[in-house]
């Protein structure tokens, strides 16, 4: 008996979570939303009172919002390109991604943590560009200051990281934090980690005077890096993902595998395994690899035998225009000859079951 009382409290956790509403991250269809502030607050679908608050209150920072989905959904699909899921949007679903993000996986939390610090990026970078009314460069960032190589003025343009996250933290969370299921603090955990990974790459640049660059004097300034080391530091914490159950009393997360550390604020957690996403399967919003350009000689995830999952795959003999035998000349021109490439094409074969896998 007690050892079945252990069972059902193991596997309760899992069981709130498959049991929470569905969840969608509705502010990401911000990116396919044209028009008006006031349109845009009030026609995209989902967004909780106090989103539409301050979208209402700061039209310019919803901009810039909608502006970087773009690029961090670019940036997603970079990480991704050469696996089965490749982080594919769905242009007409509100909630960006479709039915595969339902799932509480480690794809669902890149997706979430990749958004978080895409929001921060993409104001802090605003606030720089004196694109906003309410901030700017950052104000902390006046006078004299010692660093290793010794003393330095503040100078320039330091971005506003801290504006950044304190807006991202409230706008991005609000609809989590309504929330009182597994799911909600996962995502909020992950966003959590989204927002820190870009703080983590604010590096300060420096500018010397004097004689000759002799930098007796320095004037330095923060600012953040290209967000593809975001990006590849996000991508490192996903292939680390920690497995995670909710602890007894529904406030926190402990390890579903003893053998693992406990999670720390930066690391991504998940509660269920993903699928294959080997087939189109409607249920799990997954589009399958059906002709998807595999890598014959791979021998990693984008291999043909990986991403294909052993279907096989279709070859086809094409050519293409590629610049050659380019010649600089004085001055100043580059000069180049077109040259026809032929080249092998790889596709994964489609199943032989039909093109949507149906329940049974």
């Amino acid at each position: 008996m007690n050892a079945c009382l252990v069972g059902i409290w193991l596997w309760l956790p899992l069981l709130f979570t498959w049991l929470s509403p569905e969840v969608s991250s509705s502010w990401w269809y911000m990116r396919a939303t044209s028009g008006s502030s006031r349109v845009m607050c009030d026609n995209v679908p989902g967004l909780v009172s106090h989103q539409r608050q301050l979208c209402h209150r700061h039209p310019d920072v919803m901009r810039a919002i909608g502006l970087g989905v773009t690029e961090w959904t670019m940036e997603c699909q970079h990480q991704f390109r050469q696996h089965r899921w490749n982080c594919n949007t769905l242009d007409r679903d509100h909630s960006l991604f479709g039915r595969v993000l339902l799932r509480s996986s480690r794809e669902s939390a890149f997706v979430y943590a990749i958004s978080s610090a895409g929001v921060v990026f993409a104001i802090t970078r605003a606030c720089s560009q004196g694109e906003l009314k309410s901030c700017s460069c950052d104000p902390k960032k006046k006078g004299t200051a010692k660093d290793n190589k010794g003393t330095f003025d503040w100078g320039g343009c330091s971005d506003n990281i801290d504006y950044g996250i304190k807006f991202a933290r409230a706008f991005v969370d609000a609809k989590e934090r309504k929330g009182k299921d597994a799911r909600a603090l996962m995502n909020l955990h992950n966003n959590r980690a989204g927002r820190k990974a870009v703080k983590r790459f604010l590096k300060q640049e420096c500018k010397c005077h004097g004689v000759s660059g002799s930098c007796t004097l320095r004037t330095c300034w923060l600012a953040m890096a290209d967000f593809r080391k975001t990006g590849n530091y996000l991508w490192r914490k996903y292939n680390g993902a920690i497995q995670v159950v909710m602890n007894q009393d529904g406030t926190g997360f402990t390890v579903a595998n003893k053998r693992f550390k406990k999670p720390t604020k930066n690391d991504l957690v998940y509660f269920e395994n993903s699928p294959d996403y080997c087939i189109r399967d409607r249920d799990a919003g997954s589009l399958g690899t059906a002709g998807r350009v595999c890598n014959l000689t791979s021998r990693g995830m984008d291999s043909c035998e990986v991403m294909c999952c052993g279907r096989g795959y279709d070859t086809s003999h094409i050519t293409r225009k590629t610049k050659c035998e380019c010649k600089f000349h004085w001055c100043c021109a580059v000069r180049c000859q077109d040259c026809v490439e032929a080249l092998d094409v790889h596709t994964c074969k489609a199943p032989k079951s039909p093109d949507w896998a149906a329940p049974t």
